[in-house]
């Protein structure tokens, strides 16, 4: 297996200044040595919704196509199941491990044990210390909930109204989206509800249900992902509340379509295709000792009925 620079590094810190006399740092780091045979890539996912298929296609894709190995794991919202994860990586001697992570409080013990092993961490969606990680795609999530509570402000116009927030899973993703979106509503927009959905469909449309009912005057709801959101949209229309407008997240195809039949009212699009393939291209540039933004972004855009013929690709059709 090849072994980068970065390992190299983070290995002779960790055996020792006597195994500097025995072989550790006597090459450099622009030696070219990391180019030496394929790299071997680790991807942690963190569920199983769209989005998180359609991340994992776009970095299985990018990695083929750029000739590097790549072994998959998934962590399923738990955070145990990803320090696990992180492990078996590490067991395998991956040169890298591109993690979309499921816990923010849990991610510091994964970068630790995957640093403390030489293997370096790229992560996808979020950031953390520049210092700590080899790389990160970042998606402003918090940006991206203040662009749907802006929509909601806006058609609004100063009405006193209700809104309902379906999150997903508590921690990482769902937390930063949430608190972007309820913390830039205005005075006039008050959050008389917010439970997990948990990105899984069932769930959120048992939520909405329960909001159906208790807040019968609901005017909007947040919800954290399109999947969620098509099954709160039948919920709300099962109950009675065909009129409470739903404001969502990600920008896929159905959404498009929803959007323009009035089932959705706002999305935000944030392409996982996107997201997916900057990771991967990013860190074996880094790894290699190549230009590359060390810290990169995927765009964002609020989706209307008025916009959507223009709306980019979520996920493109060949990953």
């Amino acid at each position: 297996m090849p072994t980068t620079s970065y390992r190299r590094r983070a290995t002779c810190v960790l055996l020792g200044v006597g195994l500097l006399l025995s072989g550790c740092g006597l090459y450099p780091d622009d030696s070219g040595s990391a180019d030496d045979g394929p790299l071997t890539l680790g991807f942690v996912n963190g569920g199983d919704s769209q989005f998180h298929t359609c991340l994992q296609r776009s970095v299985e894709v990018t990695a083929k196509n750029n000739f590097a190995r790549l072994v998959t794991a998934n962590s399923l919202q738990d955070a145990a199941t990803e320090l696990s994860n992180i492990e078996d990586m590490i067991a395998r001697e991956v040169d890298a491990i591109i993690l979309q992570t499921v816990d923010t409080d849990a991610l510091k013990s994964a970068i630790e044990k995957a640093e403390g092993a030489g293997i370096p961490v790229f992560l996808t969606s979020m950031s953390t210390d520049p210092d700590d990680i080899l790389g990160a795609v970042v998606v402003d999530l918090e940006a991206v909930g203040r662009l749907d509570a802006q929509w909601v402000a806006d058609d609004a116009e100063g009405r006193d109204v209700q809104v309902g927030v379906i999150a997903g899973a508590p921690g990482a993703a769902s937390d930063l989206l949430t608190d972007g979106f309820t913390e830039a509503l205005p005075a006039n927009a008050e959050v008389v509800a917010k439970e997990a959905g948990m990105f899984d469909a069932d769930k959120a449309g048992n939520v909405a249900a329960t909001m159906a009912r208790a807040h019968p005057d609901l005017d909007y709801a947040f919800v954290a992902n399109e999947q969620m959101a098509f099954a709160a949209r039948k919920s709300f229309d099962t109950a009675g509340a065909d009129e409470v407008e739903i404001v969502t997240v990600n920008g896929t195809d159905d959404a498009l379509r929803a959007l323009k039949d009035g089932r959705f009212s706002a999305t935000v699009s944030n392409s996982a295709g996107n997201t997916g393939e900057l990771a991967v291209r990013n860190t074996i540039a880094l790894l290699r000792g190549r230009k590359a933004e060390k810290i990169d972004h995927t765009p964002i855009r609020l989706v209307t009925k008025d916009n959507a013929d223009t709306a980019p690709l979520y996920c493109p059709a060949d990953h």
